[in-house]
């Protein structure tokens, strides 16, 4: 087998193979979500106020996952038509869906408050830089050098980003809130959030990446996904378990922590997450 140098700089440069500008759209994006609302009551939105107020609620759609208007309200500081005006325009551009918050997500007494993520065609408006390049660089590397070249590739990638992360206090917790940080800052807008016992007692944290600016490669290439997992593994001392991507048309690419053992079957976590997702887009249908 040739021999491969995967230093070339055009390969291995993370910041030329991610791009960090989430919320930034296309010239016919912006235009597209600066549509009227779905009543017609409303004029064009085309003030640079409005396009920095619709941008700052894309990207609490892209980094809070699932939420509801009136949280989006409280911490953007806007009043509840104007946060409905924003949202009626991505709704009916196509770029944001709603759904019927879980049980577990009911707080106090009344209906469920909807729950709004952006769609797979919203998460498309964004940026993806330098994707073709990319695609065209792995095909030519798995072409030289096999599939082992792509996964060291690929390894020795996720280990650039997470560089650093092991330094600090080494409680899983603690070692995930670093990982989350890395994360978010190679544009994966990541968060960290507790387990949720829906279906027994699972005690453990996920790690929620809202966005993967390398959805596209990683669709042709899943030793990106594959390697990511590896070493969150490592870093975080612990088996960790993917319970939904991007790739796969989840809204958010979550991987499961235990901070406990647990007697809890893996295949069952991944039932529960997707039962979940099942419920999720039911409610965005009706």
């Amino acid at each position: 087998m040739a021999s491969v140098k995967l230093r070339a700089p055009f390969l291995y440069r993370v910041s030329e193979f991610r791009h960090n500008s989430v919320v930034k759209f296309r010239p016919e994006a912006e235009a597209a979500v600066s549509a009227t609302s779905s009543t017609g009551a409303a004029k064009a939105v085309t003030s640079s106020t409005d396009r920095h107020t619709r941008g700052a609620i894309v990207r609490l759609l892209l980094e809070s996952g699932p939420i509801t208007a009136g949280e989006i309200g409280d911490r953007l500081g806007i009043s509840a038509a104007g946060v409905r005006r924003h949202l009626d325009a991505l709704l009916e551009a196509g770029d944001a869906q709603s759904s019927a918050a879980a049980v577990w997500q009911h707080n106090g007494r009344g209906r469920p408050a909807k729950r709004y993520r952006l769609t797979a065609e919203g998460r498309a408006k964004l940026e993806h830089t330098y994707d073709d390049l990319a695609v065209a660089a792995m095909r030519q590397l798995r072409e030289i050098g096999g599939d082992d070249a792509v996964r060291t590739f690929a390894r020795r990638r996720i280990d650039t980003i997470l560089s650093g992360v092991s330094e600090g206090p080494s409680d899983v917790e603690a070692k995930a809130d670093r990982v989350a940080t890395a994360l978010t800052k190679a544009g994966y807008a990541t968060t960290v959030t507790p387990m949720t016992p829906v279906a027994g007692p699972i005690h453990g944290i996920q790690l929620c990446q809202h966005h993967c600016p390398v959805s596209h490669v990683a669709e042709e290439f899943p030793e990106l996904c594959e390697t990511e997992r590896e070493a969150f593994a490592e870093i975080l001392g612990t088996h960790v378990q993917r319970l939904a991507t991007i790739v796969n048309g989840d809204c958010a690419c979550t991987t499961h922590v235990p901070l406990t053992e647990s007697t809890e079957k893996p295949k069952s976590l991944r039932r529960t997450a997707r039962v979940e997702a099942t419920t999720s887009k039911q409610g965005a249908s009706t």
